[in-house]
This record gives structure tokens, C-alpha cells and sequence, in this order.
């Protein structure tokens, strides 16, 4: 190996590793993204346990099943949120 070839090799591989630095996320980029995977996940889940909470007390006597059946609803609306949100954040 010639002069050359260590130089070109030694700089390519000082222009990786400055790459690899500047696209390391840090503290607050990890937090921010955890963040919003939970608000994708939980408020999908809140709102339809609100929404079946306010039907079932809309029917006669003690209900609960449109409160369950949205809240079901809720948890995979926000399983496909995350999903979609990793996928397109990879």
C-alpha cells in the first residue's frame, strides 16, 4: 500500500466518522420521538373510551359496550399509527 492509498483511505474514513457524528441523535431527539409515539398510541385509545363513555351513557340503564368496543377500536388505530410512524422514521 502506497502513500496515496493509506491518505485516501485514512480520509475516507475520517469523513464516515464525522457523518456518523453529526446524525447521531442525541437526548432531547430521543425523548421528542418517544413522546409523540405515545401520544400516537394513547390518544386514539382516549378518545374512543370518551366517545363509547358519552354513547353508553346515552342508552337505558348500565352499558358499558360501546365504551369496550371503542377502546378496542382505539388500541389498534394506535398500533397502526406507530407502526406507520417507525416505518416511515427508519
Amino acid at each position: 500500500m502506497n502513500d496515496r492509498q493509506l491518505r485516501k483511505s485514512v480520509e475516507k474514513q475520517i469523513k464516515r466518522m464525522k457523518k456518523a457524528e453529526k446524525e447521531r441523535s442525541t437526548l432531547i431527539a430521543q425523548s421528542i420521538f418517544m413522546g409523540t409515539l405515545s401520544l400516537l398510541f394513547v390518544l386514539p385509545i382516549l378518545a374512543g373510551m370518551y366517545l363509547g363513555n358519552w354513547l353508553d351513557d346515552r342508552a337505558e340503564g348500565y352499558s358499558v359496550h360501546w365504551t369496550i368496543g371503542l377502546m378496542l377500536l382505539g388500541i389498534i388505530i394506535g398500533i397502526v399509527n406507530v407502526c406507520l410512524f417507525v416505518r416511515e422514521h427508519k
